[in-house]
């Protein structure tokens, strides 16, 4: 009897690495987020857009919006939506399945975020974890690598590591917005420029 709990206590112990493997595996889909989604989160089903009330799902890569009383699922935004700056706005991440289900309650809550301004994004972040994001401008590089590319040593006259950052963000990238439309490639450009 004493050897089976300790058997069974060996095997519990032996099988809890695995299964905290898979958790982390399952948990993280950071390289999936766009661009201009906000930094801080390893794992994002949905962002919810208060100030065009309206959801993005970050594993299809949809906008998810109201239209003629019908959820619509589309790789970008209506063109109602022409002038909404996709890195300017504020997002609230939101991980149900079905996010718009909660519409109602979800419009009341986040309404106070409507003009809300300066939630810093991926795109700007020198966060290393951030480099795996498609479009990133320090993307598929170590953190030694990008702060050595933007040294004050560098000679070819980036700047600092910061500055470097700040003129990236004024460049246009199709990828940026994670085909959230052409028309919102004016949101990149003035956001690098301001506030992070």
């Amino acid at each position: 009897m004493r050897k089976l709990i300790v058997l069974g206590i060996l095997g519990i112990i032996g099988w809890m690495p695995f299964k905290a493997e898979a958790q982390v595996s399952i948990s993280l889909n950071i390289g999936s987020q766009p661009l201009w989604g906000p930094v801080g989160y390893d794992y994002v089903d949905n962002y919810y857009l208060p100030e065009i009330e309206c959801y993005y799902n970050v594993p299809r890569r949809q906008f998810i919006y109201m239209d003629n009383s019908r959820w619509i699922f589309s790789a970008s935004l209506p063109s109602r939506y022409r002038g909404y700056d996709l890195y300017g706005g504020y997002k609230v991440v939101v991980n149900s399945r079905d996010p718009y289900r909660n519409f109602d309650r979800d419009r009341v809550t986040y309404a106070r975020y409507r003009s809300v301004r300066g939630q810093q994004v991926i795109r700007y972040s020198n966060d290393s974890r951030y480099y795996v994001v498609k479009g990133h401008p320090h993307y598929g590089m170590s953190h030694g690598q990008a702060k050595k590319y933007y040294s004050r040593d560098n000679d070819r006259g980036h700047g600092n590591w910061d500055r470097g950052d700040r003129d990236h963000g004024r460049g246009r990238d199709r990828d940026d917005h994670d085909r959230g439309g052409r028309d919102h490639d004016r949101g990149g450009r003035d956001h690098g420029r301001g506030r992070h």
